[in-house]
């Protein structure tokens, strides 16, 4: 079956593509962390709207207190890192006592700002998981990076920790390092100014610092730039002023090599306002001076337009773990930059380091001036490797003028990068996933056909390679042309070329469905549920798998899958999940007054599996699937927002 570009496809028959791209050689896979709930949050059993005992599918893709996870690494000892975001902001307490069950539902998540007039409250928790994890088989447990405390931690009063570190995790290698990135911590001055309320500043040192855990020592991996140091000139005195930089760990290979990107210099502009800090807070006649570290803090946060007034020069970096100088500090290589910009220019260069291979090659991407031409400065894929001395040397991946942008994520042992371009097609811009061999750049990129005979219109962006040449990432699933279009994971063979959409090769029982008898149809499992009115709501449990992240030697995927639930109301002013008289949280209800469902983004881990793949059609009538419950589309339009969408293994 092939659909035209034009083919506008309803959201409530994204199976339609189940028959499009699915090979029979692909491997079949099961969601190995599905949870079967039989009872309640107060440990009461299960029952239908018949009175009959019933049960509720769930993954086990987040940690407790938070709404949200993505599974971002596995290693091939099938040993799994990721991210829980999203502080549920809810009251698990009413009046008289009760609990809440909000667990099978969606409520509010705490919605970050930033200021230096309110504490500071991070919202990002490293998680690792495995089959042998300590709280049971694939559940997510918490990982204290840098001093995070849980998110369900309480002090001696019975209040929740308040925890101002944000943390990442993007990557592990197969002996267990793992690498990622972390906020600084905290710290207060005395308030002077012009409000009666207000009692303290709040700020930190720097804003994203990478880091590496090995052994379970933990190697802060500092970039090259941390500090302003302004020299005398003329009347202006000389100041030093700690900036914090700002570094980020990518990815790490199985010979602790640790690759990712950092400050190296202050753009000018930013030279501009630090010295205007300097100049304020050295400003005797004013009342009352804004402190150093305040104005520079302010400078660094996101305005409401998401600008920042601090802006860094950023390259490629990788650290070794292997080499420490004598105060412990992994040895650090700043890669070389794919042009040499002019002493007098202006402008924000950047390269950042994404993938490493056992070998040492890099891959990344860099500003750089397309074939030479100073006129034609493109962000754009690239990859290093070292030279017969050991230096590194920089390698561009060759662009037509007709892209605009590409970025590679991945290499492979066999020298094989992975990455996407951007370009126009049919008058949209649209990324597209390429391999390129590094071992023979003549042939140039090559970007296979996904769920077409040739090159769609679908986006698609991969994440990851393993050494048997299998690709993984997201592609869209729909091809309508004036709105946002959702996506699914994807499973590439470089081998065959084999291009499938993971959902089509899952198992029945990964993607929602039951049977009651193993002689009987698969049906999809309905979940009955009441609120705190006493409104009942039916709908049928669906999982999708939106993103895949990272494939090891094993075929072992993880990634991001939406699980539906149904949605709260929550009061507008303290974000608090609303009850009823019965103590059950009421529903979000539509323009006509009928409970909608919508889509939670959860880690999801995939297991090549000697089952079937489900052939049991999703295509539902669209009167039906109301009738069930409307379920919201909308977060399947983007993919969870993380501060680098990076996977990683080795």
């Amino acid at each position: 079956m092939k659909l035209k570009f034009d083919k506008a496809l309803s959201l409530v028959a994204i199976g339609v593509l189940s028959v499009i791209g699915t090979v029979q050689a692909a491997p079949v896979y099961e969601i190995v962390n599905i949870e079967i709930k039989t009872k309640d949050i107060n440990g009461n059993q299960i029952v239908n709207e018949n009175g009959e005992n019933s049960f509720i599918i769930d993954l086990k893709g987040t940690i407790a207190g938070t709404r949200n996870g993505y599974a971002m690494a596995v290693n091939n000892k099938d040993e799994i890192v990721g991210i829980s975001k999203g502080k549920k902001k809810l009251s698990t307490e009413d009046i008289e006592g009760g609990i809440i069950d909000v667990e099978d539902g969606i409520s509010d998540a705490e919605e970050i700002t930033y200021s230096v007039l309110t504490p500071i409250e991070a919202n990002n928790f490293t998680v690792t998981t495995s089959e042998n994890a300590a709280e049971g088989a694939w559940k997510p447990s918490f990982y204290s990076l840098a001093g995070t405390t849980n998110p369900t931690d309480e002090d001696s009063d019975g209040e929740l920790v308040v925890n101002s570190i944000d943390s990442f995790f993007y990557g592990l290698n197969s002996n267990g390092t793992k690498v990622g990135a972390y906020t600084g911590e905290q710290k207060t001055l005395a308030y002077e100014g012009t409000s009666t309320t207000q009692e303290l500043w709040y700020y930190r040192d720097f804003e994203l610092r990478a880091i590496a855990v090995k052994d379970d020592v933990e190697y802060p991996l500092l970039p090259p730039y941390t500090t302003y140091e302004r020299l005398q000139d003329g009347d202006t005195s000389a100041a030093t002023v700690e900036l914090g930089g700002s570094s980020v760990a990518a990815d790490v290979n199985d010979n602790n090599l640790v690759v990712g990107y950092g400050s190296t210099a202050l753009v000018s502009s930013s030279v501009d306002r630090v010295d205007s800090c300097i100049a304020s807070a050295e400003d005797t006649d004013a009342d009352n001076p804004t402190p150093l570290a305040i104005c520079i803090q302010d400078s660094q946060y996101p305005d409401t337009n998401s600008r920042r007034y601090i802006l860094y020069q950023t390259r490629a970096l990788v650290w070794d773990l292997n080499n420490l100088d004598d105060t412990g500090v992994p040895e650090r290589t700043q890669l070389p930059l794919g042009l040499t910009p002019n002493d007098d220019s202006t402008l924000i260069y950047t390269a950042q380091a994404l993938g490493v291979n056992s070998n040492g090659d890099v891959a990344g991407r860099s500003h750089v001036y397309r074939n030479g031409d100073t006129d034609k400065l493109y962000f754009d894929a690239a990859y290093w490797k070292k030279d017969s001395n050991g230096e590194y040397e920089y390698y561009p991946v060759k662009m037509d003028d007709d892209v605009t942008s590409s970025i590679a994520y991945d290499i492979n042992n066999d020298g094989i990068l992975v990455g996407s371009y951007r370009e126009y097609i049919g008058g949209y811009l649209r990324d597209k996933f390429f391999t390129f061999d590094t071992n023979n750049p003549e042939q140039g990129i090559i970007t296979p056909n996904d769920f077409q005979d040739s090159l769609s219109d679908l986006s698609s962006k991969p994440k990851d390679i393993n050494n048997k040449g299998q690709v993984v990432g997201y592609i869209e699933s729909t091809y309508d042309k004036e709105t946002p279009r959702p996506k699914v994971g994807f499973l590439f063979d470089n081998n065959t070329s084999d291009f499938v959409n993971l959902n089509d090769r899952l198992t029945c029982g990964s993607k929602g469905y039951v049977q009651d008898n193993p002689d009987d149809k698969w049906t999809r499992n309905e979940v009955d549920i009441t609120d705190g009115t006493g409104v009942k709501l039916t709908y049928d449990t669906d999982i999708q798998v939106v993103e895949a992240n990272s494939i090891n030697e094993f075929g072992t995927i993880v990634g991001t899958a939406f699980i539906r639930k149904p949605q709260y109301q929550t009061d507008a002013i303290t974000g608090n999940v609303l009850v009823g008289e019965n103590n059950l949280p009421l529903f979000e209800l539509d323009g006509n007054g009928d409970p909608v469902t919508s889509y939670l983004p959860r880690m999801v881990i995939l297991q090549p599996t000697s089952g079937e793949a489900c052939t049991t059609s999703d295509a539902v009538e669209e009167e039906a699937y109301v009738r069930k419950g409307a379920a919201s589309f909308a977060w399947l339009f983007t993919l969870p927002l993380l501060w680098l969408r990076r996977r990683v293994k080795k």
